[in-house]
């Protein structure tokens, strides 16, 4: 008897009439919170747009932009010394620690460069892991890694690094913060590295609301099976 209460039309456990009430009913609360999101994401949108971007900083003049770097993960300067390329690239506090930087003033005025110096012919490269504040720059660590591509952010190593930065004697210290500066690599890339960053993360903003809005509004493909 009770399989014959539960399957009578061919429906399973509910009648279709409750079944349509309430595929209506999550359809109305589905569209609500759609609707609500897309009005904060137009209304962050609108605020972000708003902000008013810093003047505009050229970079020292040793130093030339790479091309597409504010669509890339990768370098964002370059220069020759010598014979040998130097590229530069660049996140912010709480990029490096998780945690990082949570203080707005803190995010903005330390940075972290991964500076690479390679020379033509060889394989490997010297890589500096730097903070760089406003009137300042130090070096975290000094290692030698597979040279790096244009498109790449940093490359992973497959052999020992070095010492920690902090167990070399002070003249070593001295001498490496001596060659990396012989290189332009100071503090006077500071307003220039931190305006960057502040570009690239409004237009990482804008198209974060755009795409996600994007998704939301996009419509079930036609060819999306249909629910039972």
């Amino acid at each position: 008897m009770l399989k014959k209460v539960f399957t009578a039309g061919g429906g399973g456990l509910l009648h279709p009439c409750w079944r349509m009430i309430t595929n209506r009913h999550s359809t109305s609360v589905s569209s609500a919170v759609n609707s609500f999101l897309l009005r904060s994401l137009k209304e962050h949108y609108l605020e972000v747009s708003k902000m008013t971007p810093p003047p505009k900083v050229n970079p020292p003049s040793s130093f030339s932009i790479v091309k597409g770097a504010l669509e890339s993960h990768g370098p964002v300067l370059k220069r020759t010394y010598n014979d040998e390329e130097i590229t530069i690239s660049v996140m912010r506090l709480a990029n490096i620690v998780p945690g990082g930087g949570d203080d707005e003033e803190d995010g903005i005025n330390q940075l972290f460069l991964h500076v690479d110096v390679s020379k033509p012919g060889r394989e490997d490269s010297m890589h500096f892991l730097c903070g760089l504040y406003p009137d300042a720059m130090g070096i975290h660590s000094v290692s030698m890694r597979p040279k790096l591509q244009t498109s790449q952010f940093l490359a992973v190593p497959s052999k020992y690094i070095g010492p920690p930065f902090q167990d070399l004697d002070q003249r070593m210290r001295d001498a490496l913060h001596g060659f990396i500066e012989e290189r332009g690599v100071n503090e006077s890339l500071f307003p220039f590295l931190q305006a960057w960053l502040y570009v690239k993360d409004h237009r990482n903003l804008m198209r974060w609301f755009k795409s996600v809005g994007s998704f939301i509004t996009e419509p079930k493909s036609a060819t999306e099976p249909k629910s039972a």
